[in-house]
Order: structure tokens, then sequence, then C-alpha cells
């Protein structure tokens, strides 16, 4: 991925541009840490850069943006900036293109989040930030106030890198959070779940949810119960216990997920059509809630004769011959009756055993 990166800003550089690679990559690379994207500034333009680069996706243009798919690795590369005047907290009504980095960069959020690298791999540390990241801490580039009143989604990008990267929050940041909270009503739900599934995500989520209860700001993203929230080792663990599936938008099967966790809950998991019903995933879930050893819920389930109804040796058709009927609901009713005896193990799963447990059962 390094040297990908450096390919890309000397391609950019060999067209006469500036260049450098900004943001989280370098700030990654400085903490050697695992990163995925990467982020470019340029003095290049949208449309200069698209004869640079063949295949180019344009989805941010009216802020200078463009995302660029090179050896398989995902850059997003942004002209040099100046904003003016942010619409409803969130995005800037007017953007003008610059021929300065150091202008560009003091609109960014955090100062962990201005560190460069140019096309030879050498840092450009305007702002001091390496020393930010030494002292694990996170500031504001200016004034924090300005900042989160600019773009309310800030507060909990904020929240998301401490929680990541297992940084404090200055005190002055934390002083504008816990002021300018409320204005994370107005941002969409959407991106307020796509920074909580980070945090939520996190190994490091029972900092995030102390920092949102610290800092007040349960109240404002409608998060209930949060005091008594139990960290899963998935996300939609900790989504199941904070009532918001019917505020926030969730896909279909986070939704499915997060419905049957709920169900499970007062129910006792390992009981053996429980367990069989919900599966190993669901029901490891709501054991890491209710406390209840991984490795015990593990065990009963793998010593399950069949996993799914499809691994009953016998099926519907077979039990209409056997028993010389037509189809109808009783084929369910039985089917039923021996995936529940084989999962008591009061029947074996196995065909000629079925069958005589069918006929001396079902034949009248």
């Amino acid at each position: 991925m390094y040297e990908t990166t450096l390919e890309v800003l000397k391609k950019i550089e060999s067209h006469g541009f500036k260049v450098y690679a900004v943001g989280g990559y370098v700030r990654d690379l400085y903490l050697k840490r695992k990163t995925f994207d990467v982020d470019i500034c340029t003095n290049a333009t949208p449309k200069e850069l698209k004869e640079i680069f063949k295949d180019v996706m344009l989805p941010k243009t009216q802020y200078g943006s463009i995302t660029v798919i090179y050896n398989k690795i995902r850059f997003e590369i942004t002209t040099f900036r100046k904003e003016y005047k942010y619409e409803k907290n969130r995005l800037p009504v007017k953007i003008k293109y610059i021929n300065d980095l150091v202008k560009d960069l003091k609109r960014r959020d955090f100062i962990i989040n201005t560190l460069c690298m140019d096309s030879e791999g050498n840092i450009i540390d305007v702002f001091d930030s390496r020393k930010d990241l030494d002292n694990k801490i996170i500031k504001a580039v200016g004034n924090p106030r300005h900042k989160l009143k600019e773009d309310a989604l800030r507060i909990l990008r904020a929240i998301r890198f401490a929680t990541i990267l297992d940084f404090k929050l200055d005190e002055p940041l934390k002083k504008y959070i816990k002021k300018y909270g409320y204005l994370l009503k107005k941002l969409s739900y959407q991106r307020k779940k796509d920074e909580l599934d980070k945090i939520f995500s996190s190994p490091n989520v029972r900092y995030g949810l102390s920092l949102i209860k610290e800092l007040g700001l349960d109240k404002h993203l409608e998060l209930s119960n949060i005091d008594s929230v139990v960290v899963t080792s998935s996300m939609l663990g900790i989504w199941a216990q904070v009532d918001v599936e019917n505020i926030y938008k969730f896909n279909k099967n986070e939704l499915e997920t997060i419905r049957k966790i709920k169900e499970l809950l007062p129910k006792d998991i390992l009981d053996e059509i429980n367990l069989y019903k919900y599966g190993l995933y669901i029901t490891t879930i709501v054991g890491e809630i209710k406390n209840i050893d991984r490795k015990l819920i593990t065990k009963k389930y793998n010593e399950f004769a069949i996993k799914n109804h499809k691994d009953i040796v016998i099926n519907g058709e077979q039990i209409c011959n056997l028993l010389r009927k037509k189809p109808g609901p009783y084929v369910k009713k039985i089917l039923n009756d021996i995936e529940n005896k084989i999962l008591k193990k009061e029947l074996v799963n196995e065909k000629n055993a079925l069958k005589k447990y069918i006929i001396d059962n079902y034949n009248n």
C-alpha cells in the first residue's frame, strides 16, 4: 500500500502539481496501524485529475473531491480548498480552490489528521501533529467552538477517533462537545449511525460509550439504557440494547438480527429448542449480554444431531409416500414433531427409526 501510494503521488506530481497523502493514512502509518483507504490533497482540480487517471468516480465534485481505484486501493483525492459558510451545521455552502497546503490543512477537523506525506515518503507536520499523536490527545485545528458549529459530525468523529485510537480529548474540545452536543439532532440518522457503527465495532467500545455518557451525547443521539449496556462482540448486540431500531436506519439483515436478539433475551438460551431456533450467532450475542459462558453455549450447540430442518433424513414427500396420503398440513406437524424429538435426543436422526416412529404415531 505504501509503494502504491507513493506511485499515485508521483503520477500526479509528474504532471506539474503539488500533491500529498494526508490525514488518516499518514496518521496510521506513523502509529503503525493498518489502514485501507488513502486521502490525498493536491492543487490539481477534479477536471485535471480526470485527465491523469482513466477510471475516476466523481461522488463529491462540488466539494473538489474525486475517487480513484488504483491497484485495488481506494484513493480519495481532494483539491486544496477554502470553505465558506456551512449549511445546517454540516456542509460548506461554497468552496474556493486554492494553491496553499497550509490553508487547506486549516479547514480540517483535528490536529492528528493534518499529518502529510510527499512523494518521497517525507513527513510534513505543519501543526505539530506528531506531538499530539505521541501524547495520545485529540485537539481541534483552530478554535474547537467554530469547528463543531461548522460541522456537527465532528462531535461524533472526535468520539470515534478517541475510541479507536484510545486517545483523550483535550479539555477545550470536551467543553464545546458538551455545549454543542444538541447539534447532533440536525444530522441525518444515517450519518450518525455510520459513526456509531465504528464506535460500537471497536474493541475499545466501552471507552466510547463512557465518553458518550460523560459528554451528555446519549440524549441527543436518543440512545436509551446506555448505563446498562453490556459490551458484545457484535455491534448489533449493542444496538439491540439501546432501543433505536424504529429511529435509526438499519438494513433488513440488521433489523432481523436485532429483532431476534431482543426476542431471545428473556428466554432460556440453553433450552434446546431456543438454541436450535435462534442459532449459534444470535445465541452467543445474547449469552454475552446475559453473562453465559460462550463455551457452554457452543458445546451444547455442537452436540445437536441436526443444525436445521434440512438435516432431517426424511422429507415431506417421503412422509406422504410412507403414509400413502396426499400432501397436507399434517406433514408440517409431523416434521416439527420429529425435529423437536431429535433435538431432545428422544429420537435418532436415522431413516428407519424415523419411519417406524411416523408409522407408529401417525398411520391413522
